[in-house]
């Protein structure tokens, strides 16, 4: 079931006022572009239908990303070891071994959810903490640095942890930010939702997928509507 997310005609207006329309950024050019798929691993996926449900979504985006000679990027959790004194301390001994392990082991393409649709020249990078652009807990930044990218689109899972930590801190970094509403999951729609209702009014933009493709494709995005 994919998600009931929505943001508030109050939210749509309010940013409206600001800056004279709807969504930040209107435009985007694939060549400068990053699909950043955050943790679609099967500890995740495979213990809830929404994660699942972004996967075709996401399969939508990489295509039209490669298309348009964008860059694809798959980012795993790292191999964790044991769990530090910190870890064990906030989340039990158990829990921490848990979410340590959740990357799984093996060469990262082989960790993902078989059904993603995996590219050679594809990126793949491993984090080491919530966000994939916290300086020295992943290599992320330095690698789309390095290819010229400027604008990230966010996907994966979940929405209000990972992605949302992840979309903070590209901001902070000066990526121009879309947060795919539609291929983006966690556990329920209100987390969900919080989550879509913070980026948009202070990190990013918010677009379902449809409307993403249509600015790969270099057409006019469609105004979002008040829900997905």
């Amino acid at each position: 079931m994919a998600h009931n997310w929505m943001i508030a005609e109050r939210e749509y207006l309010r940013q409206e006022s600001r800056r004279g329309r709807r969504h930040a950024y209107e435009h985007l050019n694939p060549t400068t572009t990053a699909l950043v798929v955050i943790d679609m691993v099967p500890f995740f996926a495979e213990a809830n239908i929404h994660c699942r449900d972004a996967i075709t979504p996401i399969n939508r985006l990489a295509a039209a990303l490669r298309e348009g000679d964008g860059v694809v990027a798959w980012v795993l959790p790292a191999d964790a070891g044991a769990p530090s004194p910190h870890a064990i301390e906030f989340y039990g001994a158990q829990i921490a071994q848990t979410y340590g392990a959740s990357g799984g082991q093996g060469a990262p393409r082989d960790r993902l959810c078989p059904e993603l649709a995996v590219m050679e020249g594809d990126v793949f990078a491993e984090k080491s903490a919530a966000s994939a652009f916290f300086p020295g807990r992943c290599d992320l930044h330095d690698r789309l640095a390095a290819r010229g990218i400027e604008t990230v689109i966010i996907a994966g899972t979940v929405t209000n942890v990972c992605c949302e930590s992840s979309a903070r801190d590209a901001s902070t970094l000066g990526y121009r930010v879309i947060f795919a509403a539609d291929a983006t999951a966690t556990v329920t729609d209100a987390a969900h939702n919080a989550a879509l209702y913070t980026i948009y009014r202070s990190f990013g933009d918010v677009r379902p997928t449809a409307e993403i493709l249509d600015l790969i494709a270099g057409s006019p995005a469609r105004a979002a509507p008040a829900h997905g």
